[in-house]
């Protein structure tokens, strides 16, 4: 597929490396209805048919949400928008939601995931209760993403470790493998890329043969990344920002995560199985700075896979 350039050349952009714009093709970005609100025009910004995930926040209206779906649809790009577990009532209102996104802005992709609330509100409490309905199925959706966490999640795994957590995965390996469903992982964000690789390697030797969309927070100010970490639980890379936030000389500059996304992309090109597929960022400190970000180092088509 031939590759599509950003409308606008970002002005003073730092010389391009090779790898790191090959690791970025066909990059996700995650939005919210009310951060969407923002941006005058997606396609000024974005390469065309660049996926977008829409992040459902508890409490956001389910109309908010499929307008904003329904926007980016009409800009040609591919949208795939939260399906929280813990937030949907019951099969009706999970069917519903499906309909919606699905007659009003032609959605055929979803992120399946256990969601950020404590307490389910209904019937369901993870992402794996979803996959088994066969909703998703019976609407013909072609490809369902979910959740993975390269630094472990508490709410999963209360007492530590990751055995739950690897107990999921391999349990949503399985069901690709005996259905038809095209899926992938998204990651958490995290700060350190020695600690993503021996993840990844980990998750590949333990039979999960699932692609790996890698979470990477967009460029923003340190005081919000740190925030951020701490609220969604990011663990032992967040030493990296702790440790740029005692350099005075940087805690006044906003992060770039230029380390962990060279780091990445040069091991992945000396190892091409490496199965980390692609990179998906989220817009800590807007959607804009991201988009920025990635353009200026290279990042051009999107054919998400």
């Amino acid at each position: 597929m031939a590759l599509l350039n950003f409308r606008k050349k970002t002005e003073g952009a730092p010389p391009v490396d090779p790898k790191v714009s090959d690791f970025l093709q066909d990059f996700s970005i995650e939005v919210m209805p009310r951060t969407a609100e923002k941006v005058e025009d997606f396609r000024a910004i974005l390469p065309a048919a660049t996926r977008v995930y829409i992040a459902h926040i508890e409490g956001t209206p389910i109309e908010d949400m499929v307008a904003t779906a329904k926007r980016l649809s009409a800009d040609g790009f591919q949208v795939m928008p939260h399906f929280p577990a813990r937030i949907i009532k019951d099969a009706a209102t999970l069917e519903d939601w499906i309909a919606r996104y699905q007659g009003e802005a032609d959605v055929k992709q979803a992120l399946l995931l256990a969601g950020g609330v404590a307490e389910p509100h209904g019937d369901f409490s993870d992402s794996m209760q979803l996959l088994e309905n066969g909703a998703f199925d019976r609407a013909g959706f072609t490809r369902l993403h979910v959740a993975g966490h390269p630094e472990g999640n508490k709410d999963i795994d209360p007492k530590g470790g990751v055995a739950n957590v690897e107990e999921a995965l391999r349990w949503k390996n399985n069901f690709n493998a005996r259905t038809d469903a095209d899926m992938a992982i998204i990651t958490q964000f995290a700060f350190d890329a020695g600690p993503i690789i021996e993840w990844a390697n980990s998750v590949a030797a333990s039979g999960v043969g699932l692609p790996i969309h890698i979470g990477i927070a967009g460029p923003a100010k340190l005081q919000t990344l740190i925030k951020f970490a701490i609220a969604c639980g990011v663990g032992p890379s967040l030493k990296v920002l702790q440790k740029r936030a005692l350099d005075v000389s940087k805690l006044l500059l906003p992060y770039e995560p230029d380390d962990v996304v060279t780091a990445l992309a040069h091991h992945k090109a000396a190892n091409p199985d490496f199965n980390i597929s692609h990179l998906h960022l989220f817009p800590l400190g807007g959607i804009k700075t991201s988009a920025n970000w990635a353009q200026a180092r290279g990042a051009q088509a999107v054919a998400a896979g």
